[in-house]
């Protein structure tokens, strides 16, 4: 096992899977370059060569319309990191990016970090309104750290004893991380033999293919995935409502999917509020041509509704203003409400399937 001490500086391979280089690229090699740690190498998966080239970065190309975990597992055969860090190709660091990861390496109960991905201030409408209703608590429930530096309120218990550190003494993070067992690619740091023992990435899905890794990482290994605010990207989002749809879409069949497969991590019942919401709507539409309009059960559930609807408004609220959009605010309100019945569907999409198609 790999034994990083404090007084090293170990190199970290950081692994970009995309079709072919692209704007989102573009964007992030320079802020991948600037970055205040040295000791890194990037290697970018593409499908069409290019005579684009950056400084310490190689460009690796294997089979035609690859997923992005059979390229990502094909760029960690190259790499030369004691770290692979995962980003994706429409993300970018901050600057401290990797300075704040690789400290918790130190610990030898660590196996991966994890940090939030944040949408940017430059994305348009529908991408901003986008990462709004994925940030909402209303949407996101507590793992609303996944799209925003986590505060106080959302974040996990911190299952992992800092005082086994040798940066214990001198770390500043120590009353910000917390341990999570599920973690998307997006922003993950791990050890490479780590990921080598795993297996690597279960190929055949995608996306969920993290889902897999997570779970061997903790449950088998028994290691833990630190999730630090200040392992930070900004994470574009999807630029129109059918892609965000779409995604979400997607997200809610591999989860539903997941919750026969991987239980351990996808059988939450907080993955089924949406669904059970879903159910409650039909069966509120059904009841309504029974019951007369002033009966106690209709009243019970216009009292449902006017407390969902009085949800939506204060998290239109919340979003038009960390926004500065009346907007935004405005747009939040219905997509959270689409968002619920497209994910609530799509669980029920996933649990019903024998196998997921790649």
């Amino acid at each position: 096992m790999l034994n990083i001490r404090s007084d090293m500086n170990p190199k970290v391979s950081i692994i970009i899977p995309v079709k072919e280089i692209n704007d989102y690229v573009r964007e992030s090699m320079p802020r991948i370059l600037a970055l205040d740690y040295d000791n890194y190498e990037v290697i970018i998966h593409v499908d069409k060569k290019t005579q684009e080239s950056w400084p310490k970065t190689r460009i690796v190309s294997g089979k035609l319309n690859e997923t992005p975990p059979v390229k990502r597992e094909e760029a960690i055969a190259q790499a030369r990191g004691e770290i692979v860090a995962f980003l994706d190709d429409d993300a970018y660091p901050r600057a401290d990016w990797l300075k704040n990861a690789v400290r918790h390496f130190a610990h030898p109960e660590v196996g991966a970090v994890y940090g939030p991905g944040v949408t940017p201030k430059s994305d348009g409408l529908w991408a901003q309104v986008s990462g709004e209703v994925l940030s909402s608590p209303l949407t996101a429930w507590k793992y609303t750290y996944r799209y925003q530096p986590a505060g106080k309120l959302f974040r996990e218990e911190k299952d992992l004893d800092c005082r086994k550190c040798s940066l214990v003494k001198n770390c500043n993070a120590i009353n910000e991380i917390f341990t999570v067992d599920d973690a998307p690619t997006v922003n993950l740091l791990m050890r490479k033999d780590v990921f080598e023992k795993a297996g690597g990435f279960n190929t055949k899905y995608w996306p969920g293919e993290d889902t897999k890794l997570c779970l061997d990482v903790v449950s088998r290994q028994k290691k833990k995935i630190v999730y630090d605010p200040d392992v930070y990207v900004w994470h574009h989002r999807r630029d129109s409502l059918y892609k965000h749809f779409k995604q979400n879409a997607n997200y809610a069949v591999h989860r539903g999917f997941f919750a026969k497969k991987y239980p351990e991590t996808s059988l939450l019942w907080q993955y089924f509020i949406p669904t059970a919401f879903v159910a409650f709507l039909i069966v509120s539409l059904v009841l309504g041509f029974f019951y007369p309009a002033n009966s106690l059960i209709m009243w019970l559930i216009w009292s449902i509704l006017i407390l969902y609807e009085a949800l939506l408004v204060i998290a239109g609220i919340i979003a038009g203003w960390r926004q500065k959009s009346f907007l935004i605010g405005l747009l939040t309100m219905p997509i959270i409400f689409a968002t619920h019945v497209v994910y609530g569907i799509g669980m029920v999409i996933g649990l019903l399937k024998p196998e997921l198609e790649r």
